[in-house]
């Protein structure tokens, strides 16, 4: 990078100026990692000190029965295959009390667009859940799951929102978003949830009160303009209604092996790589810097591994996401060696570990509890510590 340029970048960071899409795609040109890192840090660390936020929850997954074929996606199945699924409600809420006594704060339900389930199914399910664990929030469905609704229900997304709200949604997830821009997304994506159904649907949950994460999935056939464009409709929507919460990198995972029958459904990896450490802490320090106006950024460790999951605290990070347990859309793609769960002790001292003070948060991003900061170095050193994959 011209050191003209740089130091430019580098003045409107430690002033506070907004960047622009230019801006955005310099930094992604930089090789410069310790730069990228030390300028999120700092704008890191003006917005959320050395915390670092997570929490206890549950992903559920209630059916991988799709009637899409996403070209990424490992975890979709047709009716008839042979490890499909769809779970009843009254097994639903069964995995969710496996966790009641760990403190749950979340369930994450996520699902494929099922051809045939009718729609009184998901407000069912919402209603049950609450019924059987009133103060856990339900953060659920994807825009594109929304869009779905629409479609089988032949109700509006405003219609279909205030029965979900009055079933016990607190939250939809970020998910669906892959990236925006046409020219990558129409090689991806196999349903018909776009940046228009998208925006609209969280730009109507927001005008509601519900507060909704979003995502960026990278790593894949797209480019770095694609992702600072990404991040640019994101902040302007942002700029909008304010109800985001927190932006979310999620690294394309290829598909290594698939549990059950073999196959690979991941028609795009043959093109790819998947991102290294290094390209994904320059996409969450990018991200931090570009996104003015978001508070938070997540790494979700299940993606990442632990040890980058630990880096990206230095580049721009601030929430490491939570317990999560079985979590089906990675685990079956790859053999990337993350677990299925971290419980609350695991997160604390994972965060200790990397230098900061654990506060657990709750879906809205009130905090429920700040532990202690974490030990001095020295007194790390002392004693064996755990070595994170």
């Amino acid at each position: 990078m011209d050191i003209g340029v740089k130091r430019q970048l580098e003045e409107k960071v430690y002033a506070g100026e907004r960047l622009s899409r230019a801006d955005g795609e310099a930094l992604y040109a930089s090789d410069d990692l310790a730069w990228l890192g030390r300028l999120a840090h700092h704008v890191r660390t003006q917005k959320n000190g050395e915390r670092v936020m997570f929490n206890v929850n549950r992903h559920l997954n209630l059916t991988n029965v799709c009637s899409a074929s996403c070209a990424y996606c490992s975890f979709q199945r047709k009716p008839g295959e042979k490890d499909a699924y769809t779970m009843r409600v009254e097994q639903a809420v069964q995995k969710a009390l496996e966790m009641q006594d760990e403190q749950l704060t979340e369930l994450h339900i996520v699902n494929g667009l099922h051809p045939t389930l009718p729609w009184r199914y998901y407000p069912r399910v919402l209603k049950e859940l609450k019924a059987a664990l009133p103060n856990v929030k339900l953060k659920a469905f994807t825009a594109t799951e929304v869009q779905w609704f629409e479609k089988i229900s032949g109700l509006s997304a405003d219609e279909i929102l205030d029965e979900l709200i009055e079933a016990g949604l607190e939250s939809l997830t970020g998910g669906g978003a892959e990236i925006f821009d046409w020219e990558v997304r129409q090689h991806i994506v196999d349903h018909a949830c776009h940046w228009e159904d998208w925006s609209r649907i969280h730009r109507l949950a927001h005008s509601k009160g519900l507060r909704t994460p979003s995502t960026m999935l990278y790593g894949h056939i797209e480019e770095p303009r694609h992702r600072v464009d990404h991040v640019m409709r994101l902040r302007e929507l942002q700029d909008e209604t304010g109800g985001f919460t927190v932006f979310i990198p999620l690294r394309y995972q290829h598909d290594f092996h698939d549990s059950a029958d073999g196959k690979v459904r991941n028609r795009i990896q043959a093109q790819t790589t998947m991102a290294s450490p290094a390209e994904s802490l320059k996409t969450f320090a990018v991200s931090r810097l570009m996104l003015d106006n978001f508070d938070h950024i997540k790494c979700f460790w299940v993606m990442h591994g632990l040890s980058v999951a630990q880096l990206s605290l230095n580049f721009g990070v601030d929430d490491l996401d939570g317990s999560v347990v079985e979590y089906k859309i990675t685990h079956d793609a790859d053999s990337y060696g993350t677990p299925n769960t971290m419980h609350r002790d695991d997160l604390l001292h994972l965060i200790w570990d990397a230098g900061f003070t654990p506060v657990e948060r709750d879906t809205r991003y009130n905090v429920v509890r700040q532990y202690d900061p974490a030990p001095k170095l020295a007194d790390r050193r002392s004693e064996p510590q755990q070595v994170w994959a």
